[in-house]
């Protein structure tokens, strides 16, 4: 499968965000959930909301910790679109296994967004996988 990189500033789809890039340690965590955050109050979402994001940013990174190889560098991607928050989030790993989807994390995730997916890519480094996260939450605006 072949990949080019977005340009500066732009998603694989084409659409503007944000993306961090932080040593895959416990202790940048809320870093994560401050831009979560501030991302959903710039789009109204209603406090609710914003809880449930930063919570399911939290998990998703936290999952992604849990995985990563020594050293690696821990990634989130956020998009608005059509006032949905997207959030992508991708950890280097020895494992080439997604993470388990029948944890009790996994349920939490999954019922605090609208949508989440996993899957795992092959790195071309030796023996290296990247394990990957993708969530969306819409606004309850965008529901009614």
């Amino acid at each position: 499968m072949s990949h080019t990189e977005p340009q500066s500033g732009e998603s694989e789809n084409g659409l503007a965000g944000v993306e961090l890039r932080m040593a895959a340690d416990p202790t940048q965590l809320s870093i994560v959930r401050a831009v979560a955050a501030d991302i959903a109050m710039r789009q109204d979402f209603d406090l609710d909301s914003i809880e449930d994001l930063k919570l399911a940013v939290d998990e998703s990174c936290s999952t992604l910790i849990s995985l990563a190889s020594k050293g690696a560098v821990l990634t989130a991607h956020f998009v608005v679109v059509d006032g949905s928050v997207r959030v992508s989030t991708k950890v280097g790993s020895q494992r080439s296994a997604p993470p388990d989807r029948e944890s009790f994390g996994w349920r939490v995730l999954s019922a605090l967004v609208d949508s989440v997916t996993t899957w795992v890519a092959p790195l071309p480094e030796d023996g290296e996988y990247e394990v990957h996260i993708d969530l969306v939450k819409r606004s309850l605006e965008v529901d009614a």
